[in-house]
């Protein structure tokens, strides 16, 4: 690269942002398609032992681990997510009507990227075990037996997203984590480089380049759910 080139670039960054940046590195332009999912799951009334189904339930999620050791960090283009046993609605007070479940539930909401039957697939693939543990309680969740099931079961319990919102670029999560990782690193460069020769800079330049390979998705990178610094290298 030129030093107009890098120059380029560093107008860019402070200019039009970090997306801007990742797209001059690596030549990709991609369409956002970023979406919402709301689901209600009725879980089972009943008890096993001491505890009701809605109580092992909320054990169980309480219970998971956060970040990058949580499931839904090994499931694919989750942006973000939330569980929750939902117990009963609030009466507001008048002229409401008081109302009450007849169940307890489960909600899901999660944001997340590309269409829902490829996201949920990869959500039974990446992390069936603990799939199968949080609806275990869940109504008819008992005829679920693999990802098409599974699919099919979500959608039945979906409801409608009426005000979604998403707070990022609407990339998919390798693309958006590469970008943060890359934003991280050259800010570092421009920090550690400032006042050098032209010359030397282009070759610090090509050093980076080299070092955090813009155009690899893979690595090296962010890791999904990672709430402090932690890169992946391979």
């Amino acid at each position: 690269m030129s030093l107009s080139g890098l120059l380029s670039v560093l107008k860019i960054l402070f200019i039009g942002g970090i997306q801007q940046l990742f797209n001059k590195l690596t030549g990709k332009k991609s369409p956002p398609s970023a979406a919402g999912l709301t689901i209600l799951c009725p879980i089972i009334n009943g008890s096993c032992g001491q505890k009701s189904y809605a109580m092992q339930t909320r054990q169980y999620l309480q219970d998971m681990p956060l970040h990058e050791e949580s499931p839904m960090a090994k499931v694919p283009n989750t942006y973000l997510c939330r569980f929750y046993v939902l117990n009963d609605v609030f009466y507001e007070g008048a002229p409401a009507v008081e109302e009450h479940l007849n169940s307890k539930y489960i909600v899901f909401s999660s944001n997340y990227y590309g269409d829902l039957d490829t996201y949920l697939t990869g959500m039974w693939e990446h992390a069936q075990e603990e799939v199968q543990k949080i609806w275990q309680h869940a109504v008819t969740f008992d005829r679920v037996q693999n990802a098409a099931d599974f699919v099919a079961y979500i959608k039945r319990c979906q409801v409608n997203n009426s005000l979604f919102f998403n707070g990022s670029t609407g990339e998919p999560l390798e693309e958006q984590l590469k970008n943060l990782y890359l934003k991280q690193e050259f800010s570092r460069f421009v920090y550690e480089h400032q006042g050098l020769k032209p010359e030397e800079l282009q070759c610090a330049f090509k050093a980076f380049i080299a070092r955090t390979q813009p155009k690899n998705m893979s690595a090296p990178t962010w890791i999904a759910g990672a709430h402090k610094e932690i890169v992946k290298d391979s």
